[in-house]
């Protein structure tokens, strides 16, 4: 499994760029980037290089170990998948391109779209001294527009950018992104009720389309989950002193919360159950929330069953999991 903090390489090149930065304005910047995202925005209020640099600065940690941990999700579900292209759509300061190429080795072309100068200039510069992503082509326009010219790639990625969009055109963004994948299309939003919508609406268009779920979900059909519950999931990542300064923040490490969902040309054949919540430790037995083939069930591991009891021990929210559970969706019985 990949890690989810920062490759020594991009953190050797972001450490670079902070010599005369002022932590207390990058801060602020950043405080106003991260809130113009959060009301709907996108990244037009990032203009300058100090911007994009605060923004990098906030949010790379966070995005990267979100990209990395459904990227490692989906590798673990194919071990097999190799894919030689990426096409990474709305790029921003290259994170996704960054996870990807260290969590798939067999990746030989990288390729990215964004609509921002200033992000697009800073990625260049982060990948200026990269030995494997020095020479990666960074196209500057909008997404959709620059999306329809591009050539097809093994691996799309669309990581933290389809919520920049309105409905209509993420509608229409959602079937050109599925025509330039030759093989699997990841999209990672913010673990909100907001984000996980968006994936289960792209989710259900492409599936209608042809494509088939490889991770999170053990199953094609429509997501079982009843509102106001939702799909998400939470990768801890490491604050250097930087991250700290520029997030006002005193805790060590990050909680990063996101959905996701990986698409496939071809059906997975093995599809593990997935762990939806952190599962309940105690005394008598071990409750866990999973999504399974047959709908969502809280399986109930007693600790008199030792093997399954110390293989759930290991459960982590996330995880998938081969769980020989026979419960019906909404009800859990002892494995």
């Amino acid at each position: 499994m990949t890690s989810p903090d920062l490759p020594a390489e991009l953190r050797s090149a972001l450490n670079a760029r902070l010599a005369g930065l002022s932590r207390s304005d990058a801060a602020s910047r950043a405080a106003v980037i991260s809130q113009t995202y959060r009301e709907g925005g996108g990244s037009g209020t990032i203009k300058s290089e100090t911007d994009a640099l605060a923004y990098a600065l906030a949010r790379m940690p966070a995005t990267y170990a979100a990209v990395v941990a459904s990227l490692n999700a989906l590798t673990e579900i194919r071990p097999d998948f190799a894919p030689t292209s990426l096409l990474d759509v709305g790029a921003g300061p290259g994170t996704a391109t960054w996870a990807t190429a260290e969590a798939l080795s067999s990746l030989q072309h990288f390729a990215l779209l964004d609509a921002n100068g200033a992000l697009r200039t800073l990625a260049l510069e982060l990948f200026h001294d990269s030995t494997r992503l020095r020479d990666v082509g960074y196209e500057l326009g909008q997404a959709r527009a620059l999306l329809a010219q591009a050539e097809a790639a093994d691996l799309v990625i669309a990581s933290y950018m389809i919520g920049e969009i309105g409905d209509a055109e993420r509608t229409a963004l959602a079937e050109t992104l599925w025509s330039k994948t030759k093989d699997t299309l990841l999209v990672v939003e913010p673990g909100t009720p907001a984000g996980y919508a968006r994936i289960i609406s792209l989710r259900a268009r492409l599936i209608a389309a042809g494509a088939h779920v490889a991770a999170p979900c053990p199953h094609d059909g429509a997501c079982p989950l009843v509102a106001p519950d939702w799909c998400h999931f939470s990768q801890r990542l490491q604050r250097s002193r930087a991250h700290k300064q520029i997030k006002g923040a005193e805790l060590p490490f990050e909680d990063e919360r996101f959905a996701y969902v990986a698409l496939t040309r071809t059906p997975v054949t093995a599809r593990p159950s997935r762990v939806l919540a952190q599962p309940m430790v105690g005394k008598v037995e071990i409750s866990a929330k999973l999504c399974t083939a047959e709908g969502v069930v809280v399986a109930k591991v007693p600790r008199r069953t030792k093997a399954d009891y110390a293989r759930a021990r290991r459960w982590r929210w996330g995880d998938a999991v081969q769980a020989s559970i026979a419960g019906r969706p909404g009800e859990g019985r002892d494995p």
